[in-house]
Formats: C-alpha cells, structure tokens, sequence
C-alpha cells in the first residue's frame, strides 16, 4: 500500500530546523531566551518608561529609566530640515515628498520607458530645486550653504545617482571597446579612481580643484561635491556592468551583428537589458552603500541630516540625549535603505520569472 506524500506544515519546518537533537533545542532555547531578554529591554527603555513630550523635558536626564523622545519632539525641525530658514522650511518639507514620490514612482513598471522616466524625473528635480532655491514664483532665495537635513541628503543621492548612472555605462561601454587605446586608458581612469577614498575625492573637488579651474567653471562647493561623488559612483558601478556584460553569451552579439543591427540597437537593446538584470544584486547594494555615504559630506561643511543630528543635542540642553538621536536618525536611514533593498529583491524576483 502506497503511502500519499504529505507537504510539511510550519511545525515540521521549525522542528526540523530548531529542535532536531537535545543540543539544537538548548541553543534554541538559549537564544530564545537571550532574544526576549533584549527585546524586553529595549521595549522597556524605548516605550514603557520613554519620555515623549518636550513638556516633560525635566522627566529626562542621566538617571532616567526611558528614553528621552522629547528631544525629537523639541528638535525634530533641526534633524529634518537643517539651517534651512525656519519660516520656509514647509518648503524643504514638499520638496522631500517631491523626490521620495518621483523615487516611488520610478519603481513603477508603467514608467520603464526612456521618455517616461526621463519627464518624470526632469519634473520631480526642476520642482525640488524650484521649492528649495526660490526665487521664483514669489519664493524667498535660499542659497545652498542654507540647505540642509533629509532634503540635502536626498537632493546629493539622487543627483549623484543621476549623473553616475550614465556615465558608467559610457565608461563600462569604453572599456569594453575593441580599441585598446581606449580600453586601456579607460581601465587606468577606472583603477585609479577606485583606489581612491571618497573622501579625498569629496575634499579634492571642494577645496582644491577651485585653484587649478578658471572662475567661470567653478560654481557652488555642493555642485562640485556631486560631480566628484557621481564619479568615483561611475567607476565602480562601470565595473558592476562590465561584469554584467562578461556573463553574456558572445554569440548573443555576434549573431546581432550577423542580423545587421547596429552597434547602438545592439547596445540598447541585447547587451545593456541582460546585463543589468545579471548585476541587480550588486548595483542595488552600490545604491545602498551610495545612500550611507552621502553623510561623509559633513567633512567639508554641509549640514546633511546627520550633521542635523549632532546639532540637535550639541547643547548644554539636550546634551545627554546623543542616543535618541542616533537612533532617530538610523531609522530614518533604515526606512530608505530597507525599501531599496526590498525594490531590489522584488526586481530580482520578476527577472528571473521573465527569464524563465
């Protein structure tokens, strides 16, 4: 008599896992414990005995039980919007949504198309740097050495995202080029920029390129930060494609080229689509890592959301209180990071079904 197969339910699944021999269920059991240990702490610390109204400010201080949210709730202008004046900082505010909804929106698979995408994210910049530059429409001027918070982080992000993009599949595309004058000069262009920390490069075109540039190409100190961070994005994004590229079949090409397409059809339409869907994983986390990174502008002078946070308890105040910021800030970074990781997982999982 045959026996039917019967799919293991969730407890099979945890039993078999967790709870397999007498040693598997100790240490199951042990870091069970360990887990809710802290879980209670934290939950105790950050919400059963937390502080939560500035009101309550002097329910606060080095003996407290809880967390002192309360500097959130006095500062959390400070931490968002930075040195941006106080009376227009509902500007900074719509010019934030702006671009987190263009980002929303490119995720969208209606907008994956050349022009689509293009309009839309020509829009969402000219009306963040409408809202937060001014000047026109009746818009107070507010100069780049004003900005500051969540709006100078994301505005740095998506502008180096932007620029870096193309210019690494110009330079991945450059490397690959049958010309090896060319391949070569690139790959030392590459290489070198690479071997570089950012934050020499981020130093180099703040402070010292304006030495060596007539007065004309100098511009703001912000513009020349992005246009080095965009950079040294391309030459390890370039890399992420050229592996991308190295994954395809060589016949796939050359049986375009025996088919007649030109080198640009071949490009757009056979090389780049496969190649980008072979370096998802890695191009997602060069975002991530592009994203964590825009703090490091804090070195040369820019008042991003975490130089926000170091002012909201940089005084004699709220000077105890540098934990509940951090954290506030961290999630905040969490919330952006988590969802491109997320984005990046399902796009990964809608290639490979369209690949199938």
């Amino acid at each position: 008599m045959t026996k039917t197969y019967r799919a293991p339910t969730l407890w099979d699944r945890i039993r078999a896992d967790y709870f397999s021999s007498r040693l598997n269920t100790a240490l199951t059991l042990t870091f069970g414990a360990f887990v809710i240990w802290v879980l209670w702490n934290l939950a105790n610390w950050g919400l059963i005995h937390a502080v939560w109204s500035a009101e309550n400010r002097d329910l606060c201080g080095h003996g407290g039980e809880g967390a002192c949210w309360a500097v959130i709730d006095a500062r959390w202008r400070l931490i968002m919007f930075g040195l941006y004046p106080f009376e227009e900082q509902w500007r900074s505010a719509i010019a934030c949504c702006a671009l987190v909804l263009v980002g929303i929106l490119s995720c969208v698979p209606w907008f994956w198309n050349a022009r689509r995408i293009s309009i839309l994210w020509v829009a969402g910049f000219a009306t963040f740097y409408v809202l937060m530059r001014g000047g026109v429409f009746g818009l107070t001027p507010v100069f780049e050495q004003n900005w500051g918070g969540l709006s100078l982080t994301l505005f740095i992000f998506a502008a180096v995202s932007l620029l870096g993009m193309p210019l690494a599949i110009v330079f991945a595309l450059l490397r690959r080029s049958e010309l090896p004058w060319i391949a070569r000069t690139m790959g030392v262009i590459i290489d070198t920029i690479r071997s570089l920390p950012l934050l020499s490069i981020m130093f180099t075109f703040a402070i010292v390129l304006p030495f060596v540039l007539p007065g004309w190409m100098i511009g703001d100190k912000l513009y020349r930060v992005i246009v080095g961070y965009a950079l040294f994005f391309a030459c390890y994004q370039a890399e992420i494609i050229r592996g991308g590229m190295q994954a395809l079949p060589a016949g796939q090409e050359e049986a375009a080229k025996a088919l007649g397409m030109s080198y640009v059809h071949r490009i757009a339409y056979i090389v780049l689509p496969q190649a980008f869907r072979n370096a998802l994983p890695p191009t997602i986390n060069q975002f991530v890592i592009t994203f964590k990174e825009t703090s490091l502008v804090v070195i040369i002078g820019f008042f991003e959301i975490l130089a926000s946070g170091h002012a909201a308890f940089g005084t004699s105040e709220w000077n105890f209180a540098h934990v509940e910021v951090y954290a506030f800030v961290a999630l905040i970074y969490f919330v952006f990071v988590f969802a491109l990781s997320r984005y990046g997982a399902y796009l990964e999982r809608r290639t490979a079904i369209a690949a199938r």
